[in-house]
């Protein structure tokens, strides 16, 4: 029953801004953490920033103090809020939504450009 659709990538030129949301439906009440990963073609999937369904936040070093997570209870919907883009935040971005804190579900995955 669990969808999970992300949206709001694009290209920008660098030091520019992007804003990601991951909305998801279904067995929503259920949701432990909510993070946004990226992947690069040939690269390991990296985790950029998560928050748990109590708001607690979590980044990768790589974009503290640019990115900031959020979350919209009422539209099951979080946000990833990505400022100061450089080329190395190219990326396919995907949403990871954990249930019960065990089972994962992906997105599809939305593309972001930075170019230079």
């Amino acid at each position: 029953q669990m969808r999970v659709v992300e949206s709001g990538g694009g290209m920008v030129q660098a030091g520019g801004s992007l804003r990601l949301s991951c909305a998801a439906s279904g067995s929503t009440s259920s949701i432990t953490t909510i993070g946004w990963y990226r992947q690069v073609p040939g690269q390991q999937r990296e985790l950029a920033a998560s928050i748990t369904n109590d708001g607690k936040t979590n980044y990768a070093d790589s974009v503290k103090g640019r990115f900031t997570i959020s979350r919209d209870p009422a539209k099951n919907t979080v946000y990833l809020q990505m400022n100061s883009l450089t080329p190395e935040d190219t990326a396919v971005y995907y949403c990871k939504v954990v249930v019960f804190g065990i089972r994962a579900y992906w997105g599809q995955g939305t593309q972001v450009t930075v170019s230079s």
